[in-house]
């Protein structure tokens, strides 16, 4: 009598098996066709072979017989040293991923009544991201009666796109999205080169803070987070109202 339920372990570690071999190239006696389009160690092209033939040309030169275009008709089956292509294809994509430039969006929500204060720490926020090679997102955000001046907010974003033109320029332009209006600043092309560097001292820095703070210096800095509306100061929100 068959009982329903999961599949032992054993099915399961064959599944994963299985599915690992499907992504990988089928190589030597698991090429299970009659014939292949032979490709030389060194790109030549051999032509059309019995796979019986292939096999022997790869033992004969110590060789293994990869399939590289299963799909086709017939299969094109290469001549490598399928254990130092791993090893070299693991490298480079190591490689991709250490130099490749993860830049993230970080957003910074700004009042349009910001008293100077207010204004120079926030702008230091947005200086902080762009040198660590991430693009800004600054929001404006309209209360009441100052939904009706939205050329205000214009001001305040091209002012702040003016004080940091050193460090970014602007992607997106400002629009009105609903009660609020968003403009986008990126990093020039060097400093996102340079980013790695500094994303190093920034993640020291932070890490200087953290172990700061879990002493007894009740005066550390918090690390700001990617929406800053956290920063905003108390005085800010007194002199909206």
């Amino acid at each position: 009598m068959r009982t329903c339920g999961r599949r032992p372990s054993s099915f399961a570690d064959s599944d994963e098996q299985e599915e690992q071999h499907i992504s990988e190239p089928r190589i030597n006696d698991r090429i299970r066709v009659p014939e292949v389009r032979l490709v030389g160690p060194g790109g030549e092209q051999v032509g059309v072979v019995r796979v019986e033939d292939a096999l022997r040309l790869a033992q004969e030169a110590d060789l293994d017989l990869v399939e590289v275009a299963p799909d086709a008709r017939p299969p094109v089956a290469k001549l490598m040293d399928y254990g130092k292509f791993k090893y070299e294809s693991a490298q480079k994509a190591r490689d991709a991923r250490r130099n490749q430039v993860n830049t993230m969006l970080k957003e910074i929500r700004f009042r349009l009544k910001i008293d100077p204060h207010d204004y120079a720490t926030k702008k230091g926020h947005v200086v902080r991201f762009l040198e660590g090679g991430d693009k800004v997102k600054v929001m404006i955000m309209f209360r009441g009666r100052e939904q009706s001046r939205p050329e205000m907010g214009m001001r305040l974003l091209q002012r702040l796109a003016e004080d940091v033109s050193d460090l970014g320029s602007i992607e997106s332009s400002p629009r009105l999205d609903g009660r609020n209006m968003t403009m986008v600043i990126g990093p020039h092309k060097k400093k996102q080169g340079g980013r790695s560097d500094q994303r190093r001292a920034r993640d020291k820095r932070e890490a200087d803070e953290a172990a700061q703070a879990s002493g007894d210096a009740p005066d550390a800095v918090e690390n700001t987070p990617a929406s800053d509306e956290a920063t905003q100061a108390p005085g800010e929100a007194t002199q909206e109202a």
